[in-house]
């Protein structure tokens, strides 16, 4: 053992120590012939490993370093070693130190942050709140904001459902990002934002106040979750609102109802039945894989302090004020000058922040 690793330490070595047990289990189970014929079996197994991946490297090489300076130690307390040889083990010893805390405080942030790093793929819900046509400006501009970023880091936007109002805005947006570190970057986006800015729509010049709501939905797989067909209610009914006579002769707009949960999503974006369909589930899966997965959090979190990332749309988590160029983050009190640069997607050096602090928070309540 190590000297500097705490009892903290020792356990998540030890927890890594499984997970590396389970990684050879999976290597073994997929060069085995009778999984490999089996395309479910096989696609699984290939998932648990690619999470398991990077926390195993960092779990080798912290052991490889410390075998390394096991050797050292025993070279340098060596009665029978020259003093040349015992001075360059002791300048050994000290640069493997350095090395060792370096890559137990990897492992550590591997060890709390993996399994967000691992989810691809989210499904963003942005909605305007009080303050009538200018709350829908507002949603419409955080929108442009989240496409304009995920464009800036190579991520995929697909939009889902949109709800336009006549001056540009939207009552209500859906999308989905897909990319690597998505949920890990923008699952800290769920909550209540504010604007303060003079609107479109003011004749005086007065400042007014807006709000939007954003909810981030990890995308599951459908190998993450199972939704039993006995448990949603389908109703079929013919789709209403703009789009000509076509669109209601056709019964094609969907409601999904989760029977357990009481989750309902409601989709007459297409014409095809199919579409909607296609999309409600969509949207449902991740809704209902999202409040299980809270409920696990709450469980897990529940002797700890509250954690930045919890998504609760009732939660004001954020100010935009345009008068003076200024975005605040509440939970983190951070304010940046520079919001004329964010609301376009320069996002990154907020994000840096929130991961970060999230990451310490995580860490000190182990």
């Amino acid at each position: 053992m190590v000297a500097s690793e705490s009892k903290t330490d020792q356990r998540i070595l030890a927890k890594l120590a499984e997970m590396e047990q389970r990684y050879q289990e999976l290597e073994q189970k997929m060069n085995d012939p009778a999984v490999a014929g089996n395309p479910a079996q096989i696609v699984a197994i290939a998932k648990e490993y690619g999470k398991l991946k990077g926390l195993v490297d960092c779990y080798r090489n912290y052991q490889h370093l410390r075998s390394q300076r096991e050797d050292a130690q025993v070279l340098a307390d060596d009665p029978d070693s020259d003093s040349d040889m015992r001075e360059m083990a002791e300048e050994e010893l000290q640069s493997l130190d350095e090395q060792l805390n370096g890559a137990l405080d990897k492992a550590k942030e591997e060890f709390v942050m993996s399994d967000d790093a691992t989810v691809g793929s989210v499904i963003m819900e942005v909605r305007a709140g009080t303050g009538g046509e200018e709350a829908a400006l507002f949603a419409g501009d955080l929108y442009r904001m989240y496409n304009k970023y995920a464009e800036n880091r190579g991520w995929k936007v697909e939009p889902i459902s949109f709800s336009p109002t006549d001056m540009g805005g939207f009552r209500e947006a859906i999308f989905s990002v897909k990319g690597k570190g998505v949920w890990q970057t923008l699952g800290y986006e769920g909550g209540g934002h504010r604007v303060q800015r003079v609107p479109e729509t003011e004749t005086q010049g007065r400042i007014h106040t807006s709000a939007a709501t954003v909810a981030v939905l990890p995308e599951p797989e459908e190998l993450d979750i199972e939704i039993k067909p006995d448990e949603v209610l389908e109703h079929v009914a013919r789709a209403s609102g703009p789009g000509g006579q076509s669109v209601n002769k056709l019964n094609s707009a969907i409601k999904l109802e989760h029977v357990p949960t009481g989750i309902t999503v409601s989709m007459q974006d297409e014409k095809s039945q199919h579409k909607n369909r296609a999309k409600a589930w969509r949207i449902l899966r991740s809704r209902v894989y999202d409040h299980f997965e809270q409920k696990k959090r709450a469980e897990r979190e529940s002797t700890r302090k509250d954690m930045i990332g919890s998504g609760d749309r009732s939660q004001r988590i954020r100010t935009y004020n345009f008068p003076q160029n200024r975005l605040t983050d509440h939970r983190i009190n951070l304010s940046l000058y520079s919001l004329d640069k964010i609301i376009l997607g320069d996002m990154d050096e907020l994000a840096k922040a929130l991961i970060e602090y999230d990451k310490q928070q995580r860490l000190e309540n182990l």
